[in-house]
C-alpha cells in the first residue's frame, strides 16, 4: 500500500520547513526536506554597503546565532583589509561566541529535545516532575546571555565587536565576576552531560563525512582549516570543494562537497577534535564509555552536552587570562580585495565571503550557513531511518522523525512540535 506523509508546518521555529515522504510497500520513494522561509536576500543587501556595516547587517540573519554571524563577518572584512586583531580582541570575541553557544545548547537540549525523551510534549509540561532540570536550563541560558551582554554590549546582535577591534571594553571587575559565575556553572554543565549520556537513543548508524574547523591545537571557534576525516583545506579554497544548489521544494540552499552530503555541528566538531576537550568534558565521555568517532546523528544531543562542559571550561580559562587594557580600534584602509571569515556557530560551520572595492564598498558577498550544509545529510538520514520505524503507530512514527530532525538542531526547525501531520493514502 502506498502512502504519503506530509509534515506541513513546524511551529515556534527560526523559519519554516516541510517534509514530504512517499512510501510504497515499505520502500521510501520520495523524501523531501525543505525550507519555505521567504527569501531574505542578505547577500544582495550587503552589495553596495560599506564593508564595516556588514557585521551589523548580517547579525540579523539569525536571532539565535547573531554573535557568530557578527564576528565571522568582522573576520572576513579584516581578512580583506589585512587587519590582524590583538590578542585581547581575539579573546573577547571568543568569549562572545562561547556565551552564545552556552545559551543555544542549553535551550536546545532542555527545552526542545529533552521533552521527547522524557515523554512530555513540552518543557513546560515536564516542569512539575523535572523542576531541577528546567531550573538548570534557565540558569545556563541566563549565564550565556550574561556573557554576551557583558562583552558584546547587549544580549542579542552584539554591538561592541566591530571591524578593527572592540568599540567598548569591559572592565576587569566585570571579567572577574563573569569568571566566578562561569565557575559556579561548571556543576550544572557536568550534570547536563551526565543526563544526556543516560538517554536512550535509537540504534541508527549513518556514517557520513564530518566537517569542522581544526587548527591542531584546540577546538577552534574562529579560523583554522576546514577538516574532515578524509580532507583538509584552507578556508580560501572552500569554493573548490563546496557547492551550493537549489531544489524546487525548498527556498534554502543545499550544500554538498564534491556532490556528496556531509555533516557539520557538535558531532562533527567532536569527531574531529575530541582529543582537545577539557578535562571535565573528557571525564563525562569516559564515564559514559562513549567512543569516537560517533556515527549516530541522534548523538548530536550528547555531543552538544559535552560541548556545553568544554565551552564553560574554556570561557573560565579565557577570563582567567584576560587582563583588560585600553586599546583603540585599528584604522581602516580600504583596498580592492577579498576576505573570507569562517567560524563555528552552535549548529556548525559558517562561512562569510566578501569582495570589496577601493572605496570600502562590498561588491559581492556569499554566506553559507550550517543548516544549508546539513540539509541533504538530514534528508538522507530520514530516508534511511524511516523503513525501520514504519510499523510504529502513526503518532509514534512522526515523533521518531521529529526527534531525528531536532537532533540536528537546525535553525529552521528547532521547535517543540509539528503543528499538523497529513496522511494521504492511495
Amino acid at each position: 500500500m502506498a502512502k504519503t506523509i506530509k509534515l506541513n508546518h513546524i511551529t515556534k521555529i527560526e523559519g519554516h520547513a516541510t517534509l514530504t515522504l512517499a512510501i510504497d510497500n515499505g520502500q521510501v520513494k520520495r523524501c523531501e526536506l525543505g525550507s519555505y522561509e521567504g527569501s531574505r536576500y542578505f547577500e544582495g543587501l550587503l552589495k553596495g554597503r560599506k564593508c564595516y556595516e556588514a557585521p551589523e547587517l548580517t547579525s540579523r540573519i539569525c536571532g539565535i546565532c547573531s554573535c557568530i554571524h557578527t564576528i565571522t563577518s568582522v573576520q572576513a572584512v579584516e581578512n580583506a583589509l589585512g587587519i590582524k586583531p590583538t590578542e585581547q580582541t581575539q579573546m573577547l570575541r571568543e568569549l562572545i561566541i562561547l556565551g552564545e553557544r552556552i545559551r543555544s545548547h542549553a535551550a536546545h537540549l532542555y527545552f526542545l529535545s529533552l521533552p521527547d525523551y522524557l515523554g512530555f510534549e513540552s518543557a513546560l509540561a515536564m516542569g512539575a516532575k523535572y523542576k531541577e532540570e528546567v531550573l538548570r536550563a534557565l540558569r545556563l541560558t541566563k549565564l550565556g546571555n550574561e556573557v554576551v551582554s557583558t562583552i558584546g554590549g547587549r544580549a542579542m546582535h552584539p554591538v561592541s565587536a566591530q571591524v578593527g577591534g572592540m568599540l567598548k571594553l569591559p572592565q576587569q571587575k566585570q571579567i572577574d565576576e563573569l569568571r566566578m559565575q562561569l565557575q559556579d556553572a561548571q556543576t550544572d554543565a557536568v550534570a547536563a552531560g551526565k543526563l544526556f549520556a543516560k538517554l536512550k537513543n535509537p540504534a541508527f548508524d549513518s556514517p557520513t563525512e564530518y566537517f569542522s574547523l581544526s587548527d591542531g591545537i584546540n577546538i577552534p571557534t574562529l579560523d583554522g582549516d576546514l577538516v574532515s576525516q578524509s580532507h583538509r583545506f584552507k578556508k580560501e579554497d572552500y569554493p573548490k570543494y563546496l557547492e551550493e544548489y537549489h531544489e524546487p521544494y525548498s527556498t534554502a540552499n543545499f550544500v554538498v562537497k564534491k556532490e556528496k552530503r556531509y555533516l557539520v555541528g557538535s558531532l562533527a566538531r567532536l569527531n574531529n577534535n575530541y582529543r582537545y576537550l577539557s578535562k571535565n568534558a573528557k571525564k563525562v565521555i569516559n564515564d559514559a564509555k562513549v567512543k569516537f568517532p560517533i556515527t549516530n546523528p541522534f548523538m548530536n544531543n550528547f555531543c552538544q552536552a559535552v560541548e556545553l562542559i568544554h565551552t564553560i571550561d574554556k570561557a573560565v580559562e579565557i577570563c582567567r587570562k584576560l587582563k583588560i587594557k585600553e586599546e583603540a580600534p585599528a584604522e581602516l584602509k580600504f583596498k580592492k580585495s577579498r576576505g573570507i571569515g569562517v567560524g563555528e556557530a552552535p549548529r556548525g560551520l559558517l562561512i562569510h565571503d566578501y569582495e570589496i572595492n577601493n572605496k570600502g564598498d562590498i561588491t559581492k558577498a556569499n554566506i553559507i550557513t550550517p543548516t544549508c550544509q546539513n540539509l541533504l545529510n538530514m534528508q538522507e538520514d530520514i530516508r534511511t531511518f524511516l523503513p525501520g520505524v514504519l510499523k510504529l503507530p502513526e503518532k509514534k512514527l512522526v515523533l521518531e522523525i521529529e526527534k531525528l530532525i531536532r537532533a540536528y538542531d537546525p535553525c529552521f526547525s528547532c521547535s517543540s512540535h509539528f503543528l499538523r501531520v497529513k496522511w494521504v493514502k492511495k
